[in-house]
């Protein structure tokens, strides 16, 4: 089946809002804009922000560092419609309208119906969330109209037999994640595949684990002597499939947007070479336990207790699988203010929005029992 194609998407890597520079607890706006002004300058144009990012403060710095600066046509914005913005179907509109807003522009290219699963889905469709959204694309609202998924390829399929109105599907896609059954990223991506949809890959680094790496997978990649980093074979692993058309990468600092643009630039899938490598890397990977958090940060948000839940977590994988001695300093600074794991009241609703669907509750649990030790 033939995939849809966005011609005004300038070239496959995509400038993710949801880890832009920070300046204390505050995105650092005057570097954010100096990384915006080296993407557009060498022909990248596509951003991607939703309004739950850095706490309803990745739309504002996009007004401020992009769509103020620029003018409109000569960027791409994509927003998301996320699942606790709103409660019912009226609410759908006014948050747009605020969305809008808050980027400074007036139309978006693409609005995604945010973080799909099974439960996810079935709220969207009791407050008719998709035929809102249908209705402000043919209003002119936004152009281009999808979905972003974390669950099996079967409720995958299901939604796209209920909307072929969808024209691309930003999944989890990175070579860690490749065949897990947990994630179900490879047969998601068949379904995409199935139905002539084109994809958005975000996590092609799994939130900067693919990028630190154990030390026999850093040995892999370091036998390649290619002199690349390890975060371009992650993204260029996940731009190498054909339904690709974005990779999204979360940016925080100017080394990192010059080595992205360093090889997404002029793309070259990878080699045989190097598709063993990071086949060997996942092997590697595969006999350690590692939490597999990405920090996305969507559980912290709502946390009573105001516990930092992927903080945490990787404190509890450096500690135990890398045995890194430093990680009770960073843990007690962590939890200076409170929020250790041990106070957390199982609500559970931080497992309620984890795309990873992970165990949350137990986890925590298991940080406590290493850091909180007498």
């Amino acid at each position: 089946m033939s995939v849809k194609t966005f011609p005004e998407v300038k070239k496959m890597l995509g400038f993710g809002c949801m880890r832009l520079p920070m300046d204390g607890d505050k995105i650092d706006i005057e570097q954010f804009k100096k990384m915006v002004d080296v993407f557009m300058a060498n022909g990248f144009n596509y951003f991607d922000t939703a309004h739950i990012y850095h706490d309803g403060e990745s739309e504002k710095a996009i007004r401020e560092a992009v769509s103020s600066r620029y003018p409109r046509e000569s960027f791409i914005l994509t927003d998301k419609l996320t699942t606790n913005c709103f409660n019912k179907q009226e609410d759908i509109r006014p948050l747009f309208k605020q969305q809008l807003k808050d980027s400074g522009v007036d139309y978006f290219d693409f609005y995604l119906m945010h973080s799909q699963d099974a439960a996810i889905y079935e709220k969207f469709r009791r407050c008719n969330a998709y035929e809102t959204a249908l209705e402000m694309q043919k209003e002119g609202k936004f152009r281009h109209f999808g979905i972003s998924f974390h669950d099996k390829a079967e409720v995958l399929e299901q939604i796209l037999k209920d909307y072929p109105q969808i024209e691309a599907v930003q999944i989890q896609f990175n070579y860690l994640d490749y065949g897990d059954p947990a994630v179900d990223s490879k047969r998601v991506y068949e379904v995409c595949e199935k139905y002539g949809k084109a994809v958005i890959v975000m996590e092609p680094v799994k939130g900067g684990n693919l990028v630190n790496l154990p030390e026999k997978a850093q040995g892999i990649l370091d036998s390649l002597n290619s002199g690349m980093s390890n975060a371009s074979y992650a993204i260029r692993f996940a731009a190498s499939f054909p339904n690709m058309f974005m990779v999204l990468s979360g940016m925080s600092d100017l080394a990192q947007i010059n080595d992205n643009m360093s090889y997404m630039k002029d793309f070259k899938p990878l080699d045989e070479k190097e598709m063993q490598a990071v086949n060997d890397v996942r092997k590697a990977f595969s006999e350690i336990n590692l939490i597999p958090c990405t920090a996305c940060h969507y559980c912290t948000s709502g946390c009573p207790m105001n516990i930092s839940i992927p903080e945490l977590f990787s404190c509890y994988n450096h500690k135990v699988n890398f045995h890194d001695w430093n990680q009770g300093y960073y843990y007690s600074q962590i939890t200076r203010d409170g929020g250790k794991p041990s106070e957390c009241i199982e609500c559970g609703q931080c497992e309620g929005i984890c795309p990873q669907h992970l165990e949350i509750i137990r986890l925590l649990k298991d940080v406590s029992g290493e850091f909180e030790k007498k």
